[in-house]
């Protein structure tokens, strides 16, 4: 049986983290008649009898955990304590709908529900930082990233700590129906469409508000509007008034990449906007997005998209153009 990702399952549990669910119902619940197509989502409960959520709320979902059998999507919104066993129920169910060609989500401490069910053994995962030594400690086959924000395996999407559901959601919507549509649901959502760094730069301490900080901020903004000119760690290091290995500390400290690396990165989203809204050229795209020639676009964009620019085209630039489009 066909499994179409845009059948969005959300699991509801006792003592259900209302925040981790407030993201998924906002990201793929909510409707948006500005969308040519978007997601259906339906709330199966794991536990019988009455659900509570923090501050004595009750609730009550609607479906049993059979629906889990025709799902494409199927999301866990965190789980009540990484301690809390999972119900072999909920175990079977996921194994059989990811063997079925169900698409897996988990949004911070339910990584622990898909590892219990063996869904990460072998995968690269990640979940908040505070619980990442523990999902390691317990499940060593999983290959546990502590410092991103969420791990795209495919079949399955792991994301940090609970604002990181956002991020993983933006994701998985500019994957299903590209990046100008999670773009537009950023700018409802008043967030940024992807944010910069990972998990590192909030395990060390919070970006920095001082001087340099308020530098950096201002030099990633002019950065942004000049993506095609020739900047390097000495560059930009001039334009905030620091040595380069000041500049690239104090830069990997604010934002949890290195200058090269959120530099390329910037370059390769402006690609995918001009491959989506543009006829241009895969070599106009790669020299007006500040890449040497196409062949190094190539090598970029499969890095950050995970696909190649003329593959990613096919996809979504002609949704954009197509007849009708609202998109």
């Amino acid at each position: 049986m066909h499994r179409d990702p845009f059948d969005v399952v959300a699991l509801a549990y006792d003592r259900m983290h209302t925040f981790e669910f407030g993201i998924v119902s906002e990201l793929f619940g909510l409707p948006r008649p500005e969308f040519d197509r978007w997601y259906r989502l339906r709330v199966a409960r794991v536990d019988e009898g009455p659900l509570r959520a923090i501050g004595g709320l009750e609730f009550a979902a609607p479906y049993s955990l059979r629906i889990l059998d025709s799902a494409g999507t199927i999301i866990v919104p965190g789980w009540r304590g990484i301690d809390e066993p999972v119900p072999g129920p909920l175990i079977r169910k996921l194994r059989k709908a990811h063997d079925a060609g169900a698409r897996i989500l988990s949004v911070c401490s339910g990584a622990f529900v898909l590892a219990a069910a063996g869904l990460l053994d072998g995968r690269r995962a990640t979940t908040h930082w505070m619980y990442a030594g523990e999902l390691a400690a317990r499940y060593p086959e999983v290959q546990v990233d502590p410092d991103v924000l969420f791990v795209d395996e495919g079949s399955i999407v792991t994301s940090a700590g609970s604002a990181a559901g956002i991020d993983m959601a933006l994701h998985v919507i500019g994957r299903d129906l590209g990046a100008e549509a999670a773009t537009r649901v950023a700018r409802r959502l008043v967030v940024p469409p992807q944010r910069d760094g990972g998990q590192q730069q909030f395990i060390r301490r919070p970006v920095p508000q001082d001087a340099d900080g308020s530098r950096l901020s201002r030099m990633l903004d002019r950065l942004r509007g000049d993506l095609s000119g020739k900047h390097t760690v000495a560059s930009m290091a001039r334009m905030v008034h620091m040595s380069p290995r000041t500049f690239a500390r104090r830069f990997k400290e604010t934002t949890g990449t290195t200058p090269h690396l959120w530099l390329q990165t910037e370059r390769v989203r402006s690609a995918q906007q001009m491959l989506e809204s543009t006829r241009l050229s895969l070599d106009a795209v790669a020299a007006q997005s500040g890449f040497a020639d196409a062949q190094l676009l190539r090598l970029h964009f499969r890095r950050v998209v995970g696909t190649s620019p003329s593959a990613y085209r096919k996809s979504f630039g002609d949704r954009v153009h197509a007849p009708g489009s609202k998109g």
